[in-house]
C-alpha cells in the first residue's frame, strides 16, 4: 500500500505528534492503553518521525503521552456510557484529526461522524477513507452548517479532544447552546485545563501571536460553575489523569502519578460532560 508524504512544517505535520504520542503510549503502557490504529497509520505515513522518537525516553515527552491516552480512555468511557442506554446513537468527533476514537467505542450498531477542516479530512480520507456506519464532514466547527447532516434521532454524543483550547470562550459557548438547541438527549464531552494550564500549554502560539493575556481563550478553573449556561444543561466534571483511572499500573512511576495528581488539581485539567436535557 502506498505511502501518504507529510511534509514539514505544514498544517497536516500537526496531526502527526497526538498521533505518534498515542502510538508510543500504546508500546509503554500496553497494559492501560492499547491503540492499534495509531500504530497502523504511523506505518502508513511517510515522515521522519526521527525527531520524535529521540524524545522517546524523555520523562516530560514520556508523560506527555500518557496525557494523551487517558484523555482518550477518559472520552472512550463516556462514549460506551452512553451507547448503554443509545446504542444506535450517533457518535461525533470534533475537530477529528487522525483519531479513531470512534472506531475504539463501535458497539456494531452507533454510526460515527469525523468533522474537521477540508484539509485534515482530505488526509484523513486517503489514510483512512470511510468506512461502515461512518463518514467524514469537511467543515469549520463554527459553520454550523456540519450540523445539518447530523441525524440525532436515536441519540448523538459528541465529543471534542484536545480541541477547544483554541477557540475562544464566546465561540465554545455559541457552540454548545447550538447543540443543545438542536438536539435534546445528546451529550457533549470535552477537556479542558485552567488558566494556568491554558497560559502554559499556549505559550509558543500565544508568543507566536503576539498575545500576552489568555482571558479571550477558553479556559475552565470551575467547570461546573462556569458551565452553567442554560437550565437545559447538566454538567459532570471530573479529573482528566486521575478521575477515571487509578493509573495504578506496574509501568507507570510514582512520578507520573504524582505529576498527574498536579496537572488535575493545580492545572484544573477536566473532563466535562454536558447533557442536553
Amino acid at each position: 500500500m502506498e505511502k501518504v508524504k507529510i511534509e514539514k512544517n505544514t498544517v497536516q505535520e500537526t496531526l502527526i505528534v497526538p498521533l505518534y504520542g498515542r502510538k508510543m503510549c500504546s508500546e509503554k503502557f500496553p497494559e492501560l492503553y492499547t491503540d492499534i490504529f495509531a500504530k497502523n497509520l504511523c506505518d502508513r505515513l511517510d515522515y521522519d518521525f526521527t525527531e520524535l522518537e529521540k524524545k522517546n525516553d524523555s520523562f516530560l515527552y514520556e508523560f506527555g503521552s500518557l496525557e494523551a491516552a487517558m484523555r482518550q480512555l477518559d472520552i472512550i468511557w463516556e462514549i460506551k456510557d452512553y451507547l448503554k442506554d443509545h446504542p444506535r446513537a450517533t457518535i461525533v468527533n470534533l475537530g477529528c484529526g487522525l483519531d479513531e476514537t470512534g472506531k475504539a467505542c463501535d458497539n456494531g450498531l452507533c454510526h460515527i461522524v469525523n468533522v474537521d477542516f477540508p484539509d485534515v479530512i482530505a488526509i484523513r480520507k486517503k489514510l483512512i477513507g470511510d468506512q461502515d456506519r461512518e463518514k467524514n464532514i469537511a467543515c469549520d466547527l463554527n459553520d454550523y452548517s456540519w450540523m445539518d447532516q447530523i441525524d440525532g434521532s436515536k441519540g448523538v454524543i459528541f465529543f471534542a479532544a484536545g480541541v477547544f483550547h483554541y477557540f475562544k470562550r464566546d465561540q465554545v459557548r455559541a457552540l454548545v447552546l447550538e447543540l443543545a438547541k438542536r438536539y435534546p438527549g445528546a451529550c457533549l464531552v470535552f477537556d479542558s485545563v485552567g488558566k494556568l494550564g491554558i497560559r502554559l500549554m499556549m505559550s509558543k502560539t500565544l508568543k507566536n501571536m503576539g498575545i500576552s493575556d489568555v482571558d479571550g481563550f477558553f479556559y475552565l478553573d470551575k467547570p461546573k460553575e462556569y458551565l452553567d449556561w442554560s437550565e437545559n444543561i447538566s454538567v459532570t466534571s471530573r479529573g482528566y489523569m486521575l478521575g477515571y483511572y487509578d493509573m495504578k499500573s506496574p509501568n507507570i512511576s510514582f512520578s507520573h502519578r504524582l505529576l498527574a495528581r498536579i496537572c488535575d488539581s493545580m492545572m484544573k485539567m477536566s473532563i466535562n460532560r454536558l447533557y442536553f436535557g
